[in-house]
């Protein structure tokens, strides 16, 4: 009886590890968010995973959706501490289903930081060849 109950006992250890590793390695889906990062810190009692947080922002004035996000890499987490205040973009990774929050708080991964350039762009007539409009009130 002991025999099938440590048989059991390891099968179960095994697909746990098994849909653990699956669950990290393959990403549900893929893309980018846009924004601020507000926060970003390591933390945890046993697992210390970098956590964060973006602000993001579609039009000024508006209220800002916060976007919440785990760093997996110390690399990726200085990156992003160096672009503090600036406008980034995140390419994340998204993982559904991760057994426990020793591995992340979130679902979402993140895997590269691009800062955005924040110049603005004035706006093209359809139709016209690319020429920026003219402001109101002046002529070309």
């Amino acid at each position: 009886m002991a025999k099938w109950a440590v048989g059991i006992l390891v099968a179960v250890t095994i697909l746990f590890c098994g849909y653990t590793w699956l669950v990290l390695h393959w990403s549900y889906s893929k893309g980018e968010r846009a924004g601020y990062v507000q926060k970003l810190s390591k933390k945890g009692w046993v697992c210390k995973t970098w956590e964060g947080e973006m602000a993001l922002v579609s039009m000024p004035g508006t209220v800002a959706e916060k976007f919440n996000f785990t760093v997996p890499t110390d690399s990726i987490a200085q990156e992003i501490n160096r672009s503090m205040g600036k406008r980034v973009s995140l390419s994340y990774e998204q993982h559904i289903g991760i057994p426990t929050s020793c591995f992340a708080d979130t679902q979402y991964f993140i895997t590269q930081v691009t800062p955005v350039d924040d110049g603005q762009v004035l706006p093209v007539m359809p139709g016209a060849s690319g020429a920026p409009m003219s402001p109101p009130g002046t002529t070309p």
